[in-house]
């Protein structure tokens, strides 16, 4: 009976270091990935809401300036996650399931677009491409 119960507590100590890794650098880690996404979802897309008639090189100097606070969030994000024993294809499925997240929520609320079954589904890809890069590390 000791020997069948080894492997299942092995396997729990694993899965306990794995989250306890995780844990140490995903709040700073998440919040500073969301923030960095709110702006560069702004700098993307904000000129399609009342920005159409702006000259093109206008829209693209804004978006810069707004794209230059989502870098000061994004670098040090991942600095912190990296540091912290992220691997880099973690803290980007990470930051793509946090963009689709983003995206999702000015899609509907600024663009007034509907969230279909497709963008779940989307959304569910991208997680489950998140949960293989970390289970098991």
């Amino acid at each position: 009976m000791a020997a069948t119960m080894a492997p299942a507590h092995a396997g729990r100590q694993r899965w306990t270091r794995l989250l306890r890794g995780v844990q140490v650098a995903a709040t700073p880690t998440i919040l500073l990935l969301t923030a960095s996404n709110i702006f560069m979802t702004v700098a993307w897309y904000w000129h399609l809401k009342g920005g159409m008639n702006k000259p093109l090189a206008a829209v693209v100097a804004i978006s810069w300036g707004i794209a230059l606070f989502e870098y000061c969030l994004a670098v040090p994000a991942n600095r912190l996650g990296y540091s912290s024993g992220w691997s880099a294809g973690q803290l980007k499925v990470t930051q793509e399931v946090i963009a689709l997240t983003v995206f999702g929520m000015f899609m509907v609320a600024v663009l007034g677009e509907p969230l279909t079954w497709r963008h779940g589904a989307a959304f569910a890809c991208l997680v489950a491409a998140a949960a293989f890069l970390f289970v098991g590390r």
